[in-house]
């Protein structure tokens, strides 16, 4: 076994298979695949020791012999390993996006196997002629294509790779993400399999008379160009759409000693269906094919279940690169758990006031959290989904006439269901203000007045310069931080307006159901007036013309009951009687129109388990617009270019890159609401929606990536790239190469003509090396102890030794922005980076 560790936090561990044999493949070839092979790839996780995946990746000219010999090698390392990672089947150009997100730089397909996979990869070997067609955005592939012109189109991006020198040359159509993945795959190829010592030139297709000797390079190759470039291909990219698809769970079992796959349910499914004694397939339409192995199924059933999925998709007709997970009971994985309407883990902890939809039955203790931990733990504001301890400053404003009318302080915390409002929150994070911006949508307000809400909200967070994060909030769904502004007297009435002058029509009697136990969670909602409406495990106040009655519920707690007294203060301050369940006066039953059953079981349930986040890029870039899952969502791979849907279950965020056109984040909003109509598992259309801005994000978003920089685009610039640069001229930049931390400045300005190299700079440096005189290549300096250095060199200034390029792809940022960091923060990114 080979180990790599990854900057996402993993090992990886990958071999080759040689005459049916497993051969290690050198780290230096990460990321190369031959296609006559087939390998294995294991990542454990960092984060959890138990966390582990096996990927067989099958190569398109693989035999059925090494495919066979593939799956019978990763059953083994399954059992060997106690049966707890998820396999994964992985098909040449069709790998699911957890497999490519392994390999941040790109994936390479070489032409070749068996003979050619067991050489694999030789540092500082030049004798190389081949050219590479990079396609994807977000996750890059590069596949050996025929070194001609005819292997060329307008809109993709090739790399020439000539051994000691690599020529990129990007079509016209190319777009600036397409051109940065590139350079950086370049870089890659360099670093890794040369040494360091290869030169990179980059042409723009489009002006390719910019760049004399490199076309001179090129021809000397490839001969005269006769003809048009060939039309660009379309990007064949996986969107969310599958999703949509027929969900389907079937039974794997051999009770009757042949083993036998049987239909059992459809979508919405149910954690219930599954039993331990048996295996499932769940079947997603042909996009993918999920097998879980119940913990007591027998050895026969674990052992076929990869076989039987691989058998299932050619039953079904289904495409061969099909993608194909397995997973044990106890590791489902995220998109498994997505598929059910509910998931519920055993010995599963309770958190903090969520919301339930009124009239439920369930029951779940409510916990403090100390809100002074918000800042300095992230996830736990995420977790809470609370930015700050609610303090901050409210203006309340309603809809009316589709014009805004600013609401007196008095009146904060009662909303009518036939209103609309705009609630602006405003709060101090590192002494810079913050803005949230909530909409509150009434059940029984107009068409018109919703879209007036909206259209003010767009007006209001104009005039905040776009700072404010935008909340859609439907009326009976609020978010806990909504919930903690009103200090525990919020009350939402089912109709009415609370316009002055206009006379409500008096509905007799009203009930209000008050759900909460200190003022972070609690609020007071109109339900029908009748007895059915109870719940023996809360508390109602019944509105009368002359009392108020505070009825307690038999499962209620102490802390519901003050709580139930201060909103029944703000309702009326009319004599308050209270009314313990079964103890009711006959005047109680007839102001609700009558006895009646009601909902009295005491059974509790338990909280339903916090889902993992998925993350989703959003996207036209290809015509069309599609969303992608993004594997181990990192805050890297938030792209400037578009808007990402962030889906934490309770809530969905909206992250718009500073570049995202128009048309992408207006479809980002409508696939948001299309994202929740369709979701398998019947997810509630109400959800939450919440808009963040790029440089905006608030805690409750950052706390869902692990090690967030709050300086990352500090400096965030939208400075043009000049014409002939690597980055194209569309935009900023948000390029990193691995080992430091983006930044979200211009990235290098790679000029047409020029090479670039470990000590080939394309500008005069700032600072010249100390004791030296020249630059040195990062492989003499990254990761050295003092005395691996070369001779002269300073071990605390070794940033010194790096040419301009160099030092921007590791540390992210320029040589000067560099040297106006704090102390802290340049150790910091020297750590990272492998310079300290």
């Amino acid at each position: 076994w080979v180990k790599q560790q990854s900057p996402l936090g993993y090992r990886a561990y990958l071999v080759v298979f040689k005459n049916m044999k497993m051969v290690p493949v050198p780290d230096q070839a990460f990321g190369n695949f031959f296609e006559g092979d087939c390998y294995i790839v294991l990542y454990r996780s960092q984060a959890s020791s138990n966390s582990m995946d096996i990927h067989y990746w099958i190569g398109n000219s693989s035999s059925q012999d090494e495919q066979g010999a593939a799956a019978i090698l990763v059953t083994q390392l399954d059992e060997f390993l106690g049966g707890s990672p998820v396999q994964h089947r992985e098909v040449q150009a069709a790998e699911s996006s957890k497999f490519r997100s392994y390999f941040r730089n790109g994936l390479i397909y070489k032409k070749g196997g068996v003979e050619s996979g067991f050489r694999h990869v030789e540092s500082n070997v030049y004798n190389i002629l081949r050219l590479l067609h990079i396609k994807g955005r977000k996750h890059v592939t590069a596949t050996e294509v025929e070194v001609s012109w005819s292997s060329f189109n307008s809109g993709d991006v090739f790399l020439l790779d000539m051994g000691k020198v690599i020529v990129q040359w990007n079509g016209p159509q190319s777009n600036r993400s397409e051109k940065l993945k590139a350079v950086l795959l370049a870089q890659d190829i360099r670093d890794r399999e040369r040494g360091g010592r290869a030169q990179i030139g980059v042409v723009e297709g489009g002006d390719e008379e910019d760049s004399p000797e490199l076309m001179k390079i090129m021809r000397a190759v490839l001969g005269q160009r006769s003809g048009k470039l060939k039309e660009a291909e379309p990007d064949d990219t996986p969107d969310y759409h599958q999703q949509t698809a027929n969900i389907k769970l079937y039974n794997v079992s051999d009770e009757s000693g042949k083993l036998v796959v049987q239909e059992v349910a459809m979508q919405p499914l149910t954690q219930d269906l599954l039993h331990s004694t048996d295996c499932y397939i769940v079947d997603q339409g042909g996009s993918s094919v999920l097998v879980w192995k119940g913990k007591e199924a027998s050895v026969e059933e674990r052992r076929s279940a990869l076989g039987r999925a691989v058998g299932f998709i050619k039953a079904k007709n289904y495409a061969s690169s099909t993608n194909v997970e397995v997973m044990a009971e106890g590791g489902e994985s995220a998109m498994f758990k997505h598929l059910f309407i509910s998931w519920t883990e055993k010995g599963q902890t309770k958190g903090l006031g969520n919301v339930y939809t009124t009239g439920k039955i369930a029951k779940v203790e409510q916990v403090k959290f100390d809100v002074m931990e918000l800042h300095a733990r992230p996830e736990l504001a995420a977790q809470q989904r609370m930015v700050d301890d609610a303090s901050g400053q409210v203006q309340i404003w309603r809809i009316e006439d589709l014009e805004l009318r600013e609401l007196h302080p008095s009146s904060f915390g009662q909303f009518y269901g036939g209103d609309c409002y705009l609630v602006l929150y405003t709060y101090k994070r590192a002494n810079k203000l913050q803005y949230i911006l909530y909409m509150w949508q009434g059940r029984h307000a107009t068409q018109d007045e919703i879209t007036s809400c909206a259209y003010q909200a767009v007006a209001m967070d104009n005039k905040y310069s776009g700072v404010p994060v935008q909340v859609r909030v439907v009326m009976g769904k609020e978010p806990r931080h909504f919930l903690a502004i009103f200090k525990g007297k919020l009350i939402i009435f089912e109709g009415g307006t609370g316009r002055a002058g206009v006379t409500n029509p008096s509905p007799g009697a009203r009930l209000f159901q008050v759900r909460g136990t200190h003022e972070m969670n609690t609020r007071a909602t109109e339900v029908p007036a009748r007895s059915s409406s109870l719940n023996t495990n809360d508390v109602f106040l019944l509105k009368t013309d002359h009392t108020i009655y505070l009825w307690y519920g038999k499962g209620c707690s102490g802390d519901e009951r003050e709580m139930a007294k201060a909103v029944a203060d703000v309702l009326s301050r009319q004599d308050k009687q209270v009314v313990m369940e079964g103890q009711e006066p006959a005047e109680f039953w007839v102001a609700l129109g009558g006895k009646a059953p009601y909902a009295c079981d005491k059974r509790l349930q338990k909280e339903e388990t916090p889902h993992s986040p998925r993350l989703f890029e959003c996207s036209n870039q290809t015509g069309r617009f599609r969303m992608t899952e993004v594997e181990d969502l990192t805050q890297e791979d938030l792209d400037q270019d578009d808007v990402m849907l962030l889906d934490t279950w309770e809530e969905i965020f909206l992250w718009i890159g500073r570049s995202a056109n128009e048309y992408e984040t207006k479809e980002a909003c409508n696939s948001a609401l299309e994202y929740l109509r369709t979701h398998p598992a019947g997810r509630d259309p109400d959800t939450p929606i919440i808009s963040v801005k790029q440089g905006y994000e608030p805690l409750t978003f950052t706390g869902w990536f692990n090690a967030w920089d709050p300086h990352k685009w500090s400096n965030l610039n939208n400075t043009e790239l000049s014409k002939g640069s690597a980055g194209g001229s569309n935009g900023g930049g948000g390029y990193s190469a691995p080992g430091g931390p983006a930044q979200f400045s211009s990235p290098p300005s790679y000029k047409t003509g020029e090479y670039l190299g470990p000590s080939t700079t394309l500008a005069p440096s700032t600072t010249p090396a100390p004791r030296t005189g020249e630059y040195l290549g990062p492989e003499l300096l990254l990761n050295k102890s003092p005395k691996e250095l070369p001779k002269g060199v300073d071990p605390n200034r070794r940033e010194d030794y790096l040419s301009d390029v160099d030092l921007e792809n590791l540390l992210g940022c320029s040589r000067s922005g560099f040297q106006r960091l704090p102390k802290w923060r340049q150790n910091d990114l020297k750590k990272k980076a492998g310079l300290f």
